[in-house]
């Protein structure tokens, strides 16, 4: 089965049993709390919680996931940064008789899996959650051998919350046993002899979790019932298809390995005798092709440290397999191929995304090597296996080498790092770099100034930051955010993630839109809000910071009634627009890889 042809079955059959199709969501969450959209269940957060009423019972969608949290993984049979998930949900509907009643119709009826060639998992209870005997029961009583299903606790078989809160429950895992024959040491199954799902040989392979959401963890750790029995269920695409596909890994789908030939074909190292290093590059390279897609920039925080994190690892591999300097170029392409149909974004950015792989290439490379010859010294000196913190910042400040990057390194030569003494110098040097530094004045401490005249003039350009991000933000794209700023009495720096210089065209388009609200004589209005609220809404907040229970947001709205900037903000501003005169951007500059920095004045 080809991989369009299992996404299409997927929501053929569960449009089928009533569910809405709904479309993925993007992999930059409206959360901010999330770096990245990790399961498919993360848009339907309100609904599984019972705060909000949906407006079907059902749903299915296949959506687009990253996780980081397997990284020391990628590489082996199963695991990745960016993965497709396929789910089906219910609210209030169906639950665990119904979930289970679909997961073996679509797998042994549609697929035509043999049904004694899975396995099942479920919760054994733990805390003050019981067993699920109901699962147990209902398995049974479809087919499953007793003997094939497994009781584990909470670390394998129960899910959630996303966050620290929320709705969670019970899981049922389903595997598909690759081998049929269990290894030496495994554990025993139920029955006694032979391992079972979880065991660490590669007999099983998790393809589908069934979520029982019935409860909701409070901030206390607290598990209350939830108002509705809500059902969340995952199927990991890559690993459905290697078992459809017969593989026995995910990188030797039609999703991989035209990737990893496109690796291969510029080296003499082949893929049997190299695994690790031509998964992990198709793995980084298909991750970061989407995070580009989406707009991510390779940066020093959020999304975008990740994706630089990820590209470093791969320009790492890429040097240990000798590829050509453009290594990256045929396997992005075949990345657009595969995906260009179902992800049109992957396709029509494909000159994004090779220019941003280039662009970290030519930034990291020379110093990849400088770096690599400054590690190996400090080897050849130690007595002891320990990396200190300070020689772990002297490659992160002198070289670029993220903290993990060292960490892989270290591991590979039997060598431990100081990861807290690593983290007292990063904070030591931003300090000493604080120090010294002009006066400035942000969203707080304006009134601290002496000078009344000087207070009203930080007051303007306060607020005239707040219009140049909506203008930044509506002329050059959503990606944009605010990554710093400072203002003095005379003139504002504000600093924002963009890949390239501005054109004059688009200073020139910028500049006219912050005077165009100016002349508007738009009201600026200040309002309190939760931060929880904040969290929900489109308000743009400074997430870097930590925010008390309730803020302050100040918004600029438009004659129409339509936000122009909607921000959290200590301030304080003005109360319109009309009173801070002429808008006038001064210079604009580059402020580290990915991040632009512009200073204005008002005349």
């Amino acid at each position: 089965m080809k991989p369009e042809e299992l996404r299409k079955a997927f929501l053929d059959f569960f449009e089928k049993k009533g569910h809405e199709i709904v479309a993925s969501s993007s992999l930059i969450p409206a959360d901010p709390t999330s770096l990245f959209t990790s399961a498919g269940m993360q848009q339907f957060v309100p609904y599984l919680s019972g705060k909000v009423k949906p407006s079907y019972k059902r749903a299915c969608s296949i959506q687009k996931c990253f996780r980081t949290g397997d990284l020391d993984e990628v590489g082996n049979a199963w695991h990745h940064t960016f993965f497709e998930m396929l789910g089906n949900w219910s609210f209030g509907d169906y639950f665990k008789e119904g979930a289970i009643d679909f997961a073996l119709e679509f797998l042994t009826k549609d697929l035509k899996i043999p049904k004694e060639k899975l396995w099942v998992s479920v919760f054994k209870g733990e805390k003050e959650i019981p067993k699920d005997a109901k699962s147990i029961k209902v398995w049974q009583s479809r087919g499953i051998k007793r003997e094939k299903i497994s009781e584990f606790g909470m670390s394998e078989n129960f899910w959630g919350p996303v966050g620290r809160e929320g709705p969670c429950g019970p899981c049922s895992e389903v595997f598909y046993d690759l081998t049929g024959k269990p290894c030496e040491k495994g554990p025993p199954t139920i029955s006694g002899g032979g391992c079972r799902p979880n065991c660490e040989c590669d007999r099983f392979v998790e393809i589908w979790n069934l979520v029982f959401m019935e409860y909701n963890k409070d901030e206390k750790g607290r598990f209350e019932k939830l108002p509705e029995k809500n059902v969340d269920t995952g199927i990991g695409f890559e690993r459905l298809l290697a078992v459809l596909q017969g593989k026995n890994s995910d990188y030797e789908t039609d999703l991989f390995f035209p990737i990893i030939r496109g690796i291969q074909n510029q080296c003499s190292k082949k893929y049997e005798k190299n695994k690790r290093e031509f998964r992990i590059l198709a793995d980084h390279l298909r991750g970061a092709a989407f995070l580009i897609s989406e707009g991510v920039l390779p940066s020093n925080v959020e999304q975008g440290y990740v994706l630089r994190r990820i590209l470093r690892r791969s320009i790492r591999y890429a040097k240990i397999l000798d590829l050509p300097k453009n290594w990256y170029v045929e396997p992005a392409k075949r990345i657009s191929e595969i995906y260009g149909d179902e992800y049109p974004e992957v396709r029509t950015k494909q000159e994004n995304i090779i220019t941003g792989i280039q662009r970290e290439q030519e930034k990291f490379g020379k110093a990849l090597e400088r770096g690599l010859r400054q590690f190996e010294k400090l080897l050849e000196v130690k007595r002891v296996k320990i990396i200190t913190g300070k020689e772990v910042f002297d490659l992160y400040q002198n070289y670029g080498f993220p903290l993990e990057l060292t960490e892989e390194l270290a591991k590979e030569k039997g060598f431990k790092v100081d990861k807290v003494g690593f983290k007292t110098e990063l904070k030591t040097h931003k300090e000493i770099s604080r120090a010294g530094a002009p006066k400035k004045f942000g969203g707080i401490g304006i009134e601290q100034v002496e000078s009344k005249e000087e207070r009203e003039k930080a007051k303007r350009l306060h607020t005239a930051t707040h219009l140049l991000q909506a203008a930044l933000r509506e002329i050059l794209g959503k990606h944009v955010k605010q990554m710093g700023s400072d203002i003095t009495p005379e003139r504002l720096r504000f600093d924002f993630s963009h890949p390239e210089k501005l054109t004059p065209e688009e200073i020139k388009k910028v500049e006219n839109l912050v005077n165009e609200k100016i002349r508007e004589d738009l009201i600026v209005k200040k309002e309190e809000m939760s931060f929880k609220e904040v969290l929900k809404s489109d308000v743009l907040a400074f997430f870097k910071e930590k925010y008390p229970e309730k803020v302050t947001v100040y918004s600029i709205v438009e004659r129409s009634g339509k936000v122009f900037s909607k921000e959290v903000c200590g301030g304080p501003h003005v109360e319109r627009t009309s009173t801070l005169g002429i808008f006038k951007i001064v210079k604009e500059s580059p402020c580290g890889t990915g991040v632009r920095r512009i200073r204005a004045i008002l005349k």
